[in-house]
């Protein structure tokens, strides 16, 4: 089975910034169901095990989707970690709405690329972490999308923020740092950030969404987890009328993969995600 992968299509963003995306699929058969999988904060597209999982899906018969948002740190050029920490900095959960809304409108538009291949009415949306939280807020007030896969989510964006002094303290200087522990970076946010969290916190309210979805979700979760809780995962399960909820004994927040990822299979945790997501999709 030949899997054609596209990579790197700069998508024009809404920001000024492009949306950069990966397409994967098998050169046979047509009207193939679509799955689009959104990375965590602090990741990308091309993290870890994320192109073996795509090639997997593809050979499953999905078109399969992976993408960067447009303010990840990532560039055109240098698509992997983060060569442009300005525009990390700047990023927010609209804007990152506001790519998944992008990638969706060229995948079903009238010229799409792809639409000898894929059945874009049956489109499913994966997200990891953060990407989790976000994919679920956009399945909600986004009719086309049919089914909903979430990766060790959030469950409360809010909650995430720093409280008391240390919200203070950023008001007052205008940007914090964290530092990524992979790369050594000191990772930037602009308070612009959290003052868009707040404009926009109804729409940015995991629990409200998640009790205004009316299609099936599959909530995957690490009960080891040790970046965000396993009672995330509960808590969804619990709000979310249609819910199937897959905890994996044992295993951590990225499923026992890693940065970068050399091996030529996936993990183990990975391989029985790939299992259950496409028993779930079909």
């Amino acid at each position: 089975m030949v899997i054609i992968k596209q990579k790197n299509i700069p998508l024009p963003g809404k920001h000024g910034r492009p949306v950069i995306t990966d397409v994967f699929f098998s050169e046979e058969g047509k009207n193939k169901p679509v799955l689009i999988f959104c990375h965590g904060y602090k990741g990308f597209k091309d993290w870890g095990a994320w192109n073996l999982m795509g090639e997997e899906f593809a050979r499953r018969g999905f078109l399969f989707i992976k993408f960067n948002f447009a303010f990840n740190g990532g560039t055109l050029e240098e698509p992997i970690d983060f060569p442009d920490l300005d525009a990390f900095g700047e990023n927010t959960y609209t804007k990152e709405l506001d790519d998944l809304e992008v990638l969706l409108d060229w995948l079903t538009s009238e010229d799409s690329p792809y639409s000898e291949v894929a059945d874009v009415t049956n489109i499913g949306l994966m997200g990891h972490s953060r990407g989790g939280g976000v994919v679920l807020v956009r399945a909600a007030e986004d009719r086309r999308i049919k089914k909903l896969i979430t990766l060790a989510a959030v469950s409360d964006f809010g909650d995430r923020f720093p409280k008391g002094k240390e919200l203070d303290a950023w008001e007052q200087k205008g940007i914090a740092y964290i530092e990524n522990t992979r790369t050594k970076q000191q990772m930037p946010h602009l308070f612009e950030f959290y003052e868009d969290f707040k404009r926009n916190e109804e729409r940015l309210t995991i629990s409200r969404a998640a009790k205004e979805l009316h299609i099936p979700v599959l909530i995957i979760h690490g009960s080891a987890d040790p970046t965000v809780s396993i009672q995330d995962a509960h808590d969804l399960h619990d709000w979310i009328a249609d819910s199937q909820l897959f905890v994996l004994e044992g295993s951590d927040h990225v499923f026992e993969a890693s940065h970068p990822w050399n091996q030529t299979h996936l993990s183990d945790a990975l391989g029985r995600i790939v299992d259950r997501v496409t028993g779930f999709l079909e």
